[in-house]
Formats: structure tokens, C-alpha cells, sequence
């Protein structure tokens, strides 16, 4: 009789427990209701930036190549308050020292560092309330060449152009200065 009763208590146990977590829901509380993407490509050996539409008061930007892998390491830019606006930059070359731009390198990836073998870089912006954004530097470095130079490739949307990004902002995805329409 006592097998019975504990038996009762451990399924009723469980059964509480499935049912409390499977209410729950499951999404970060501070995540944005779309995804949000910053587009990139290769032109001619260099990496560009472009975020959709612009972002302004931005003091900081900040790429991590390989993020939570044993390989990780990051490059950060700077700009002086009250920041300036941004929306496409050039970032990285394969061949040398990084273009300048509207904001200055602050912490230079290392001298030996080869950003074309990273696996993915998180991108994200200081200042404005913005999102972060990831991308596959394989897919960039192999499909740019395939598009038009008017077309970025926003993560998981895909290749997009200005038209692209103008119609699907806020119904498909966010921008990663656009503000969470929820």
C-alpha cells in the first residue's frame, strides 16, 4: 500500500511539473517578436556592413568571429559621444589593416588573425536600442560575387536589396535599429 501511495505522489509530481513548464512560454523575455538580421558581403576583399536602415547615436560596434568557441576573438570600433549614424560601413579587408570608417578601431583583431576561415560573426551596436545579428562568413564570402553590389546578405533572410528590406522590415524580419513593432 505504501508502493501505491508513493507512486501516486511521484506521478502527480510529475505530472504537475509538465504541466507548469509546458504552459510556460519558451521565448527570452527581452527577445524581439521577429528576427532581426544586419546584412553583409565581400566586395573585392573587403568586408561590408549594411544595416538595413539607419542607425543613429551609435558609439560602438562590436564583431565576434566564432562566438563561444575556443577560437573566439572580437574586433571593437568606437565613436565619441553622441555617436554618429550608421548604416553601411566597410569593416575588415583580407589583405591588411581595416578601412577607416565613421567609427575607429578601439580593439583590432589580432595581427595573425584570418576572419575569411571564421565560422560565423555576431554582430551588435552600442548606443541606440538595437539588436544583434549573426552571419555565416562561408555563405558571405562565397555568394557575394553572385549578387548584384545593391544586395546584402541578411542571415537567415537571405540576399536582400534596398526594395527587399523596405517591403519585409517589420512584416519578416527587424533591422537591427528598427524597433520591435510589439
Amino acid at each position: 500500500m505504501a508502493d501505491i501511495a508513493r507512486w501516486l505522489r511521484v506521478a502527480c509530481a510529475a505530472l504537475l511539473v509538465a504541466t507548469v513548464t509546458g504552459g510556460c512560454d519558451t521565448k527570452a523575455q527581452f527577445a524581439p517578436s521577429l528576427p532581426p538580421a544586419a546584412g553583409f558581403r565581400v566586395d573585392d576583399g573587403v568586408l561590408k556592413l549594411w544595416t538595413g536602415t539607419p542607425c543613429a547615436g551609435v558609439t560602438g560596434l562590436r564583431l565576434i568571429f566564432d562566438s563561444g568557441t575556443q577560437k573566439s576573438t572580437e574586433q571593437v570600433w568606437t565613436a565619441p559621444r553622441p555617436g554618429v549614424v550608421l548604416e553601411r560601413m566597410d569593416l575588415l579587408s583580407t589583405d591588411g589593416p581595416s578601412p577607416g570608417g565613421p567609427l575607429q578601431v578601439q580593439k583590432p583583431l589580432p595581427a595573425d588573425y584570418d576572419w575569411t576561415k571564421a565560422g560565423s560573426i555576431n554582430f551588435s551596436v552600442d548606443g541606440p536600442k538595437a539588436f544583434g545579428a549573426r552571419v555565416d562568413v562561408a555563405q558571405v564570402l562565397r555568394e557575394s560575387a553572385q549578387h548584384p553590389s545593391g544586395s546584402y546578405l541578411f542571415g537567415q533572410r537571405g540576399w536582400m536589396d534596398a526594395s527587399d528590406v523596405q517591403r519585409e522590415n517589420t512584416k519578416s524580419f527587424l533591422t537591427v535599429c528598427t524597433p520591435d513593432p510589439q
